[in-house]
C-alpha cells in the first residue's frame, strides 16, 4: 500500500478506536489492538472489527470517488438477504446521497455443520458519484458496512482528497449488544445510534458488539480514555441470552464497569440504558436457544437454578440498573438512567420479526424515540457544557 495513500485513508477514520496495518491496507477496528489477548471468543474480536459507525471522512472537489476495498462478512443462512450485501453510505455536506453495495469478498461461515468456514474472496472497488461541480469543495463521508470486516486499500478520484477536519460535535462512545451493533440495518445510516447521532448533531464511536455486551473490563478501559464527551452503557440481553451472569456477579461487574469509567472520565455525562422489550425473556431466563439452520430463537430455563442465586430475566435486570444508577446518582450527579421501553417497547413488537432484534425500520424507531427523549436531552446538555470548559 503506498505510504502517502495510507496516511490519507487512516487520517480519514472515524468512529475507531484503532487501527489494524497490514502490507496491503489498513483495517478500522473498534477495540485497541492490544487487548486482543484478553479476548476469550473468536465472536468477540469478529464483532469489534466489524465496521458498524465507521466513516471515511474526506474533503474533496471530486466529483467521484473510488475505494478499493476486502471485506469479509458473516455468512448466516436466516439473516435477511441485504445483509449478506457490503453496503457502504454516501454524505454529502450532511446530506445522505447514495448507498453502493458490492459482493465478492470473503465470508465466514459460522453455522456450517461441521463448524466455522472462512471462503476467501476477492477485493471489490466501491464507486460513488458525488454529483459536485469540480471545482467546489465539499465535505464527503462514505460510512463502512456494519456487517463487514473492510480493510481499506486505496482511494481514488478526479481530484485530490483530503483528510476533513473532525466537526466540533460532542463526542459520543455508546456500548451495547447486537442491538446497537445493527447487522440488519439496511444501510450503515440505518445503525440507530448512526441515526440518533445525525438527530442530535453530535460524533458517534458505537461499541455495539452482537452478542458481546458482557461488562467486559477492556470495553470500559476504551471508554474511559476515549476523551469522549458522552458515555452510554446498554446492557442486559447478551448477560441473560448467554447465562453469563447471576444477579450476585451482575450487580459488582455493573459497578465495575461504572467506576472503571469514573477512573478517567471523573465528571462525564454517562446514560445507562436498560434493555428493550424481548418476550421471550421478560420472564424466561437465558440462555437463548437459536435454531442453526432457520435462525428461531426461544429463551429455555438456566440449566443452573440456585433457589439462593436466582437467574436473571429483562424485569430484573431493569429493576437492578434502575437501582444502581439512583444509588450512585446520590454522589454522583452527571449519571443518568434510560428504561429501555421507551426506546422500543410494548406497542413496537410488530418490528420485532425474530423476537430479540428489531427490524430496520424498528432501529429508525429507536433512533428517533432516543432523540426525542427528555432523558437524553438532559444528558447532552450536561455535555455541551463540559465542551465549552474544555475550550
Amino acid at each position: 500500500m503506498d505510504r502517502r495513500m495510507e496516511e490519507v485513508l487512516r487520517a480519514s477514520v472515524r468512529g475507531a478506536v484503532d487501527i489494524e496495518t497490514s502490507d496491503s491496507g489498513i483495517t478500522p477496528l473498534r477495540l485497541p489492538l492490544r487487548v486482543r489477548p484478553q479476548m476469550d471468543s473468536e465472536w468477540v474480536r469478529i464483532a469489534s472489527e466489524q465496521a458498524s459507525g465507521v466513516r471515511l471522512e474526506f474533503r474533496t472537489a471530486a466529483t467521484w470517488i473510488e475505494l478499493t476495498v476486502q471485506t469479509t462478512g458473516l455468512y448466516l443462512p436466516w439473516v435477511p438477504e441485504h445483509v449478506h450485501w457490503a453496503v457502504f453510505a454516501l454524505v454529502v455536506d450532511g446530506r445522505p446521497v447514495g448507498t453502493a453495495r458490492v459482493t465478492g469478498g470473503s465470508e465466514l461461515h459460522l453455522a456450517d455443520p461441521g463448524g466455522p468456514r472462512f471462503v476467501a474472496g476477492e477485493p471489490s472497488v466501491v464507486r460513488m458519484e458525488l454529483e459536485g461541480d469540480g471545482v467546489t469543495e465539499r465535505r464527503v463521508e462514505v460510512w463502512l458496512p456494519q456487517t463487514e470486516t473492510v480493510e481499506l486499500r486505496d482511494v481514488r478520484a478526479d481530484r485530490p482528497v483530503l483528510p476533513a477536519e473532525p466537526l466540533a460535535l460532542p463526542r459520543w462512545w455508546h456500548h451495547g449488544s447486537s442491538i446497537s451493533h445493527c447487522i440488519e440495518a439496511e444501510t450503515p445510516l440505518g445503525v440507530w445510534p448512526v441515526d440518533a447521532a445525525r438527530r442530535l448533531d453530535i460524533d458517534v464511536t458505537n461499541l455495539g458488539f452482537a452478542a458481546n455486551a458482557h461488562l467486559d473490563p477492556f470495553t470500559a478501559r476504551a471508554m474511559r480514555d476515549s476523551g469522549a464527551d458522552l458515555l452510554s452503557l446498554k446492557i442486559g440481553i447478551n448477560i441473560i441470552g448467554g447465562d453469563t451472569m447471576k444477579r450476585r456477579t451482575f450487580i459488582p461487574a455493573l459497578h465495575g464497569f461504572l467506576d472503571t469509567l469514573r477512573e478517567g472520565a471523573p465528571t462525564t455525562p454517562i446514560l445507562v440504558i436498560s434493555p428493550i422489550i424481548c418476550p421471550m425473556h421478560e420472564d424466561t431466563p437465558g440462555p437463548t436457544v437459536t435454531d442453526p439452520v432457520t435462525g428461531e430463537r426461544r429463551g429455555t430455563p438456566s440449566t443452573t437454578p440456585d433457589f439462593f442465586e436466582p437467574p436473571l430475566t429483562l424485569r430484573v435486570v431493569r429493576d437492578i440498573l434502575r437501582d444502581v444508577v439512583a444509588a450512585r446518582a446520590a454522589t454522583d450527579d452527571a449519571l443518568w438512567y434510560l428504561d429501555g421501553l421507551d426506546l422500543f417497547g410494548l406497542d413496537d413488537l410488530d418490528e420485532l420479526p425474530d423476537g430479540l432484534h428489531p427490524s430496520p425500520a424498528g432501529y429508525l424507531r429507536m433512533a428517533e424515540n432516543f432523540a426525542s427523549s427528555p432523558v437524553v436531552a438532559s444528558w447532552i446538555a450536561a455535555s455541551r457544557g463540559r465542551m465549552v470548559d474544555r475550550t
